[in-house]
């Protein structure tokens, strides 16, 4: 058998982040190991994803829209995020997500340059 997962964005391990916005456990249901990655299901024009980064673990993000669009804020940027374009975040930029008026699912991909990927720690 080839080594391959394959998995339902729904059917995977999920919590609630923020206020309304669904965390999809991608990296952890797919056994990933080399780095992080989350899917995250943004209601319309939420506010409540917090502004961000990532200097105290080294950690640069890459994000994807799956579906929807909306806004990624960086240091003043604002750059556009929709199934059309990618965007790579360095660990000492802050950021925010502001999803559109239909919403956003966001596939959230991290890693420390140079290190081996460890998953956070969940309660």
């Amino acid at each position: 058998m080839a080594d391959v997962t394959s998995a339902r964005i729904d059917e995977l391990d999920s919590y609630e982040g923020v206020p309304a916005a669904v965390f999809w456990l991608a990296r952890a249901g797919l056994g990933v190991s080399s780095f992080g990655m989350s899917i995250i299901d943004m209601p319309p024009n939420a506010t409540e994803y917090p502004e961000h980064d990532h200097r105290g673990d080294g950690q640069e993000e890459v994000y994807v829209a799956l579906a929807g669009s909306g806004v990624l804020e960086v240091e003043g940027e604002r750059l556009v995020l929709d199934p059309d374009q990618v965007a790579r975040v360095g660990p000492g930029a802050r950021r925010k997500i502001l999803p559109g008026d239909e919403g956003l699912r966001l596939l959230a991909l991290g890693g420390v340059p140079g290190q081996a990927y460890e998953p956070p720690k969940r309660p």
